[in-house]
């Protein structure tokens, strides 16, 4: 028991997930309250339009990453934006980004991933804004989708399941934590799979399968489902052996991981295996790994132990809660 409180610790007390404690300050100054017309929380704003929803999403890149992998940070722009589009149910429309470069040649590459992740997904560049000659390096780019029917980050119940479906074909990208399973892709010649692993999600939600889901972000796994149930109001156990992990990956280090495609569904336990099988069917591993209640609480069980990793009702995380 002790070794998995420790353990804990050091997921909760992380860079990546504390740095999502800036979202609760930034969403009490924005005035947020809860009945606004576009929820904030969620992967994207889901703005309704027709018979349908807008999606839009943004990502912003920090100067060392982009000076340290101009090419990736690029290339990541389309993928994670990309993800998050997906992550509600929708299919992505176009992407425009803004660079802030020294000069053009320091720019380029940073422009060429964008350029081949643009490629890989199928989603256009259709603008942005450009500023060389800057101080400083910087990337932020944002996307347009569009969903037929929502998967949120609001709509997960006690009594579901909690799922996670990752790809485990790919490869750690150091010194960074990412889980890369996107960005050879294109130079193999397998764009294929990447557009039809977005596709999956849209299909899920389209089929009503699901209604809620989230992109396993750079607060991991953990974080993520802890974002899950706080604009949910629930609370999940989590099954930390279940979680779908490559092998050799330590158990601490694949819970700090950010894949390039995760994601965390909920659904009736009826559905579970339908939706198994559709990540299945496309290579991508897939499980339950918890379940969800009332509580309020995240816990985590490993061999028979178990720990509170989170309490909500306690200590609220984004402040996006209803």
């Amino acid at each position: 028991m002790r070794a998995l409180a420790e353990m804990l610790r050091g997921v909760r007390d992380s860079r990546a997930l504390s740095a999502k404690r800036d979202i609760a300050g930034t969403v009490a100054a924005l005035g947020y309250q809860a009945g606004d017309a576009i929820a904030l929380g969620d992967d994207c704003a889901a703005i309704p339009d027709g018979d349908g929803y807008l999606l839009f999403a943004s990502e912003g890149f920090q100067d060392a990453f982009v000076r340290a992998m101009p090419w990736f940070a690029g290339y990541c722009g389309v993928m994670v934006n990309a993800s998050d589009v997906a992550a509600m149910g929708g299919r992505p429309i176009a992407v425009v980004d803004t660079l802030w470069g020294e000069r053009a040649e320091s720019a380029a590459p940073v422009l060429h991933g964008l350029r081949d992740g643009a490629r890989a997904y199928g989603i256009p560049v259709v603008g942005g804004h450009t500023n060389l000659g800057s101080m400083h390096c910087s990337l932020s780019v944002a996307i347009l989708g569009r969903a037929r029917r929502l998967l949120t980050s609001f709509d997960a119940r006690p009594g579901e399941v909690l799922l996670a479906a990752i790809d485990l074909r790919g490869q750690w990208h150091d010194p960074y934590p990412f889980w890369d399973a996107s960005s050879g892709l294109g130079a193999r010649g397998d764009i294929g799979r990447l557009r039809a692993g977005l596709e999956v999600l849209p299909a899920i939600a389209e089929a009503g399968l699901s209604r809620a889901a989230k992109d396993i972000s750079m607060a991991g796994i953990l974080g993520t489902a802890l974002m899950l149930a706080e604009c949910s109001r629930i609370g999940i156990t989590i099954d930390l052996e279940a979680i779908p992990r490559p092998g050799g990956a330590p158990m601490e280090r694949w819970l700090g991981a950010f894949p390039s495609y995760g994601y965390l569904l909920t659904a009736d336990p009826a559905d579970a295996d339908a939706i198994i099988a559709r990540f299945l069917a496309r290579g991508i591993a897939a499980a339950i790994i918890g379940a969800c209640d009332g509580s309020r609480r995240l816990d985590v069980v490993r061999d028979g132990a178990r720990e509170t990793f989170w309490d909500l009702a306690r200590e609220p995380l984004i402040g996006c809660t209803p």
